[in-house]
């Protein structure tokens, strides 16, 4: 997608995200676990982008999720993360469209930008909790999730930001 399209570019959303994830001052009294489900709240909202704090113990995942067309970055505050990257060779992922997957882990520090089209899961497989920060343009709207069955992703919901989170 054109810089132009987007609020922020990806150069000002990283630096968000990389400032506020090093800065424990600036999350770490907010910042929750729970054994139950995995923990989140919306630390600001600008005319530009919003931005998440997420916390993550061992085993805790997203499932494969868009952002509703929001682009993004995200950037580990503590501990690592690993994401899976659902990617479609046909450059639009299409109910039905056998994916390719790609991974990568992030500690401490490392920043993953993303496109409006970006579909996903993270998930904390190591062996401690771990904190991310997440910066989307524009704020969150919808999100999008899917499965992977027999190697095709299928759409299983939508959801509406005021609605369901």
């Amino acid at each position: 997608m054109p810089a132009s399209v987007r609020p922020c570019t990806s150069v000002d959303l990283a630096a968000v995200a990389r400032g506020i994830a090093g800065d424990p001052a600036r999350w770490l009294p907010v910042v929750r676990f729970d054994a139950q489900e995995r923990w989140y709240t919306r630390l600001t909202c600008t005319g530009k982008y919003e931005v998440w704090l997420l916390s993550w113990l061992p085993g805790q995942r997203t499932g494969i999720h868009d952002h509703g067309g929001s682009a993004g970055v995200f950037a580990v505050a503590d501990g690592s993360l690993r994401e899976i990257v659902v990617e479609d060779p046909r450059h639009g992922l299409l109910d039905g469209v056998t994916p390719t997957l790609s991974t990568a882990v992030f500690g401490v520090g490392r920043a993953r930008e993303f496109g409006s089209r970006h579909v996903h899961e993270i998930v904390n497989d190591g062996d401690r909790p771990a904190v991310s920060v997440h910066v989307y343009a524009p704020a969150l709207s919808s999100m999008h999730r899917y499965r992977l069955e027999d190697g095709v992703l299928r759409l299983t919901s939508s959801e509406r930001a005021g609605a369901d989170w």
